[in-house]
């Protein structure tokens, strides 16, 4: 099957799950400095959902480019990496809650923000593992990620984060941020592969 309609799609609904969280966004309600304050947590908490849905279409587009073909199973697999993603302007909303100080149970929505990243880089995993059997272990694909370290790092980090929320919802905020800092660069990796195929090797 021919992948340019999926990518397509894919890039649609990662243009309208920005365009939700930036409506999210209020204004302050008088043009002064002490108005902006009572933004800069909504605000915060978008910076942090666009950062990792921006880190996600970034390493969906160079793992699509690298990709020759697809089939039925990872169209699908597509599509739960989509729906699992689209779920991070609703946590994203919930979460601005969780940062205002008269929440009496801040780690509830901050849970929740890191069951959706955590099942949305499951998703992407899987979807890059099916790519990787559909092509084979020899193919640029297979080449790309055969060592893969951020991966099951970012994992772990996720389920330290929402188990640390029961008790200090802080540092899973601060454990968010850092996953996110580690995925800010695209994947070297299929750059690197894609160099090789560009000078012939």
């Amino acid at each position: 099957m021919n992948k340019e309609r999926m990518v397509a799609f894919s890039d649609g609904v990662f243009a309208v799950i920005i365009t939700i969280m930036v409506l999210d966004l209020k204004a302050p309600e008088t043009p002064t400095l002490a108005a902006l304050r009572g933004v800069l947590a909504p605000f915060a908490a978008y910076v942090l959902s666009f950062l990792y849905v921006a880190i996600y279409w970034n390493n969906h587009h160079h793992l699509l480019q690298i990709t020759r073909h697809i089939n039925g199973r990872v169209m699908w697999a597509n599509m739960n990496l989509l729906f699992w993603a689209s779920l991070i302007p609703f946590t994203t909303r919930w979460l601005d809650s969780a940062w205002l100080s008269d929440v009496h149970h801040p780690e509830i929505p901050v849970v929740f923000y890191g069951l959706s990243l955590l099942f949305t880089a499951l998703s992407y995993f899987l979807l890059q593992n099916m790519l990787v059997r559909l092509h084979g272990k020899d193919s640029a694909l297979g080449r790309a990620f055969a060592r893969d370290f951020k991966g099951p790092a970012s994992l772990v980090l996720y389920i330290v984060a929402i188990a640390s929320a029961l008790w200090n919802p802080a540092i899973s905020l601060v454990i968010y941020l850092v996953v996110a800092t580690l995925w800010f660069i695209p994947d070297r990796r299929i750059e690197g592969v894609l160099g090789e195929a560009e000078h012939g090797n």
